[in-house]
């Protein structure tokens, strides 16, 4: 255990020194005092003139917005830090490239409802705000979020549970947004408990990264309502091992406790978290918090975030990294999902080197082959691949 919580440290706070305990610790002091001026990041950073310029075309994309928590995890001595790379704008958010889109993964052609994404038979997304406590500069939904874009976003949550009355096929609610944890106490209790009531949704789960944006959000009074509403499951949202802090990792303590299962999904980012080494340390910090890795996605093809994603075969390569040499646990599946609305696909390195109906031939993690004999009568019929050349290791 003391070698576990030697990985956490508390969230510096060399700028805000003259700040109480009481109000640091306290989300709405946070959330008053977020960063969200070119003169509130000047007062506290040097920043580059593609920094300051992205900054004052903030106002027209995706809002500028950092808690102090979140920001006093920037390294200031470091120019391309992965923290600040993740929230800071800068001017190559104003480049689109002919590939990249304004709705990336098709939801607006899947909504039935304006708030509600109905894309997979048995379950559906229910964007409840369009405000975060801090802006990721690759938002899949800048397009709605923060309401710089002049998207005009209005969920209509009384039309949204009506759709899910009616359709009995539905059995799974992913509460999203924006961060649906903004909402107040009464809100949220309110709408998980409007949505328990309905008799076929078997489980709810809400995506949020209030904790690692905002850990003091993360009461006991809060966990409390949560754990009326189960079962009840939380994804959350970390790229950086830095990410998790002291208060971060007592913050999942408090939603574990409360039987909330934790999953992680990371987003791949060039110069943020596209090597092994670095998404090593964090999943196996993430399963210290009991938060399984769940999801490493590509980046979407967001307008404007081509100078922060990172290409496919690093995603391939940290998975092949992970694979046998950490926990099983901690190896998340990489997915892209699929641009236009085609749902997450999963992108796996290659193990099967060839398969008949005979015998399946694969690889190990250290690139030893291995032969697994078929079932005599197998009804599945192989591809049409010729032998390669290998040598079997052999398990007799």
């Amino acid at each position: 255990m003391t070698r576990g919580l030697a990985r956490f440290h508390p969230a510096p706070r060399a700028d805000w020194m003259e700040v109480m305990d009481s109000d640091w610790n306290d989300w709405k002091w946070q959330l008053k005092h977020r960063l969200t001026t070119l003169e509130d990041l000047e007062s506290r950073l040097v920043l580059s003139s593609a920094e300051r310029a992205g900054i004052r075309l903030s106002g027209t994309k995706l809002s500028l917005g950092i808690t102090p928590h979140f920001f006093s995890l920037i390294d200031k001595k470091n120019p391309h830090c992965p923290i600040r790379k993740q929230v800071i704008p800068t001017i190559d958010e104003s480049y689109v490239d002919p590939s990249e889109m304004l709705d990336p993964v098709g939801e607006d052609t899947t909504s039935p409802v304006p708030g509600l994404v109905h894309r997979y038979p048995d379950r559906v997304l229910l964007l409840v705000t369009d405000r975060c406590a801090s802006y990721c500069r690759y938002c899949t939904r800048s397009r709605l979020v923060s309401g710089a874009s002049g998207y005009d976003f209005h969920p209509e949550l009384d039309r949204a549970i009506d759709y899910l009355k009616s359709h009995t096929e539905i059995r799974d609610v992913l509460l999203s947004g924006g961060d649906p944890l903004l909402l107040s106490d009464e809100k949220l209790d309110h709408l998980l408990g409007r949505l328990r009531a309905i008799p076929h949704l078997e489980f709810l789960r809400i995506g949020s990264r209030i904790p690692i944006f905002l850990p003091q959000r993360i009461t006991p009074q809060l966990c409390g309502i949560l754990k009326r509403h189960h079962p009840l499951w939380m994804s959350i949202h970390t790229n950086h091992p830095r990410e998790l802090t002291t208060e971060v990792h007592q913050a999942l303590g408090r939603l574990a406790d409360s039987g909330i299962p934790l999953g992680n999904q990371s987003v791949l980012l060039q110069g943020v978290n596209d090597d092994v080494e670095t998404m090593k340390e964090l999943v196996q910090k993430l399963l210290f918090c009991r938060v399984r890795p769940y999801y490493l996605y590509q980046c979407d093809l967001i307008h404007g975030a081509k100078h922060l994603r990172s290409i496919v075969s690093k995603g391939l390569e940290i998975i092949e990294g992970l694979r046998g040499f950490t926990s099983g646990y901690a190896v998340p599946q990489f997915v892209i999902d699929a641009p236009g609305g085609g749902g997450k696909v999963p992108i796996n390195p290659d193990y099967v080197i060839y398969k008949d109906e005979e015998r399946v031939v694969f690889r190990n993690f250290q690139g030893k082959v291995f032969e697994y004999p078929e079932p005599s009568g197998s009804a599945v019929k192989p591809p049409n691949l010729s032998v390669p050349d290998y040598d079997v290791v052999s398990y007799s």
